[in-house]
């Protein structure tokens, strides 16, 4: 995500960091690396003009050339400014009605269909009780594909044989009143290019079913297109927010840093994976600061207090405390990380992501992940409990039951071996219920 930019920014701001003193030169020849970073990451020219003008006017001036430290006053602009662009706070869903209507349009293959089963997922896990509603009798499998989705959520899917998608929305809404469901989510159908029978028809299903919300579903890989289709949908139907589907397969980033300025909505969501939690609230704030490198903590935090067994965590940080860490705390903590996502989604939420996925690459750090829990798994529970038991013929039966060589689990023992010195320095004072950051590391 934002890989080529956040690179090219990082170089940009390090050369001027390395400066005692800033010119007006100096910050105008920046901001000109600045703005073709921003150019070729796909970013739209007039919105690209508009933020450099923005910074260059706060930057120019006292503020920034007589600071102490005049580079990270520099970056503190930037970093407003490309947040700012992006919306400035969170956008959130108003929901406000019982039941909420939320209808999800968009062009055919820009993922509506798993984005309203993502939604639906995370508004259940907020309190809400959701409904989705198989609107799309268009494209062939669409309604097999939401009840599959829904069944693997646990929630209820509204389909209708032989009526039109406008009476389908008005007899879902009168369902989930019935059903005390408090948010109807409408997945629509696509098509391979904007048409005017589409939008008559999700004009005619706006008129009927009033919707608290009209969420644009664009896919982000397709940078300034996706720029268009915004604008063409948000004219005929009135988008009240957008979710960017595929952030995570996008390197550049021009469409986030466009949509919201060439359109004036916000985005809302962002797809962050496959799976069905593979969706995250859209933090213009965050975001900027992932985009300049400077990660995104907060976030991972939040993930890691939202998916990880807090109970097991805390059982953890007891057996530190008392230096009776094994290698099945060792396996449970690796299988935890990975609720986290890929490895490459957890290194981009650290400061410093860029200099991390250069010195690794993300398939490395995958395949690592993957061969220490293959000999971890390839133990006995015996081994795991009391890994001094793991001598030659041992190591050679947990090397072949794996996969690997004996190498490899001599790295694993020896990365567990540097954990426990690591953990017994600091005698789990990390705090109650966390993860230790020195597990995580040696990991």
């Amino acid at each position: 995500m934002f890989e080529s930019l956040t690179t090219k920014l990082t170089d940009v701001f390090a050369r001027l960091r390395g400066r005692g003193v800033l010119t007006a030169d100096d910050v105008v020849a920046g901001l000109r690396e600045v703005r073709l970073a921003l150019l070729e990451a796909d970013v739209n020219y007039k919105v690209a003009k508009e933020l450099i003008d923005r910074i260059r006017a706060e930057a120019v001036g006292e503020a920034v050339l007589e600071s102490l430290t005049p580079g990270q006053q520099l970056i503190k602009i930037v970093r407003n400014g490309l947040a700012e662009t992006m919306g400035g706070d969170r956008a959130t869903l108003s929901l406000d009605r019982s039941p909420a209507v939320v209808l999800l349009v968009g062009l055919q293959g820009s993922g509506k269909t798993t984005a309203a089963a993502k939604l639906a997922a995370l508004l259940k896990k907020e309190g809400r009780k959701p409904v989705l509603v198989a609107a799309d009798v268009v494209r062939p499998a669409a309604i097999d594909q939401l009840e599959k989705l829904g069944a693997q959520i646990d929630v209820p899917v509204f389909s209708r044989a032989g009526i039109a998608p406008p009476r389908i929305a008005m007899e879902a809404v009168d369902w989930a009143i019935g059903k005390l469901c408090d948010v109807v989510l409408i997945d629509t159908a696509g098509r391979l290019q904007i048409d005017d029978g589409m939008m008559e028809e999700l004009e005619e299903i706006v008129a009927e079913t009033n919707p608290s919300e009209v969420l644009l579903v664009a896919d982000a890989m397709t940078g300034q297109e996706a720029v268009h289709v915004a604008g063409v949908f948000d004219a005929r139907l009135g988008l009240t927010g957008i979710i960017l589907t595929k952030l995570d397969g996008d390197a550049r980033g021009g469409a986030a840093l466009s949509i919201r300025h060439a359109t004036g909505r916000s985005i809302k969501y962002v797809g962050t994976g496959e799976k069905v939690d593979g969706i995250e609230p859209f933090h213009p704030q965050r975001m900027a600061d992932r985009i300049l490198g400077m990660g995104d903590v907060v976030t991972l935090i939040e993930q890691a207090e939202e998916r990880m067994d807090q109970r097991k965590a805390e059982e953890l940080v007891k057996r530190v405390r008392k230096n009776r860490l094994t290698l099945q705390d060792f396996l449970e903590q690796l299988e935890e990380m990975q609720k986290l996502g890929p490895v490459s989604q957890i290194l981009e939420r650290l400061p410093g992501a860029a200099k991390l996925k250069a010195a690794s690459s993300d398939s490395e750090g995958e395949d690592e992940m993957k061969r220490a829990l293959a000999i971890l798994r390839s133990m006995t529970v015996e081994e795991r409990l009391n890994p001094s038991i793991i001598g030659g013929s041992r190591k050679k039966r947990i090397a072949r039951g794996s996969g690997t060589k004996v190498r490899d689990v001599n790295r694993v023992l020896s990365r567990f071996e540097e954990a426990k010195r690591a953990l017994k320095l600091v005698g789990g004072r990390r705090g109650r219920g966390r993860l230790p950051l020195d597990m995580l590391e040696a990991s």
